[in-house]
């Protein structure tokens, strides 16, 4: 039997709506797909490209010096690697049963060999202060795989977040570039891998009331349940 491999996405999916991430398991019945817009991909894309220039160079850019611990992770095939949606960072766990993974946009190490996850974020706004809450889950999972991995964390990550605030000459966009320190918990990631797992060993869940997918699949079924007149 494969192992089971859960990723931060997938994860997501069951914090989302444990229905639709049970039917997509078991049942291989997946939400419709919905367009996604190709810039934030593109931009992620030359984020990366623009810090590996400074990892070649063994320093941090400018506008986050000072703001992030050590230096960028200098082995840039590991970081490829682990960039990777396809391969990752990977860490099969003794308590579950399940394969977890990762793709991190960056890492940052210090002196002492501790490790950083780091992640870029396009907004169109600038970040709220309770911003970072939305990807606690995402971070908490990045510090699991890290020790997992055998790498030392000092259980802390870090979001940049762009945001654009000005459109320039010659097609310029000024970003605002705002950094967040996010401490991590990697036993409440645990605890969120062994409550899917179980879910996915158990009967259906009900439908979630906030879950859309759920309510137009429950409305369907309501109205194809009702009598009609024959005209």
């Amino acid at each position: 039997m494969k192992r089971l491999t859960l990723s931060n996405s997938r994860l997501g999916l069951y914090t989302e709506c444990p229905r639709c991430f049970w039917l997509e398991f078991n049942a291989d019945i997946k939400r419709p797909d919905t367009i996604f817009p190709s810039l934030p991909g593109g931009l992620d894309l030359q984020f990366k490209r623009y810090f590996d220039r400074f990892r070649d160079r063994g320093e941090l850019p400018p506008e986050v010096k000072g703001k992030l611990p050590g230096r960028l992770l200098s082995d840039a095939r590991m970081i490829d690697r682990w960039r990777d949606w396809r391969r990752g960072i990977r860490y099969v766990s003794t308590w579950a049963d399940v394969e977890l993974m990762g793709a991190l946009d960056e890492c940052l190490t210090d002196e002492a060999d501790f490790y950083y996850p780091l992640d870029y974020k396009t907004r169109g706004y600038a970040p709220k202060a309770d911003s970072h809450q939305y990807y606690q889950n995402q971070m908490n999972l990045y510090t699991l795989l890290l020790e997992g991995n055998g790498h030392k964390t000092k259980r802390l990550a870090y979001l940049i977040y762009y945001h654009p605030v000005e459109v320039k000459e010659r097609g310029l966009i000024q970003f605002q570039v705002d950094v967040h320190e996010v401490p991590t918990d990697p036993t409440a990631a645990e605890a969120l891998v062994k409550d899917a797992v179980t879910a996915l060993r158990g009967p259906i869940p009900a439908g979630f009331a906030s879950c859309g997918f759920c309510r137009w699949h429950s409305a369907v079924r309501e109205w194809e349940a009702t009598p009609r007149l024959n005209l």
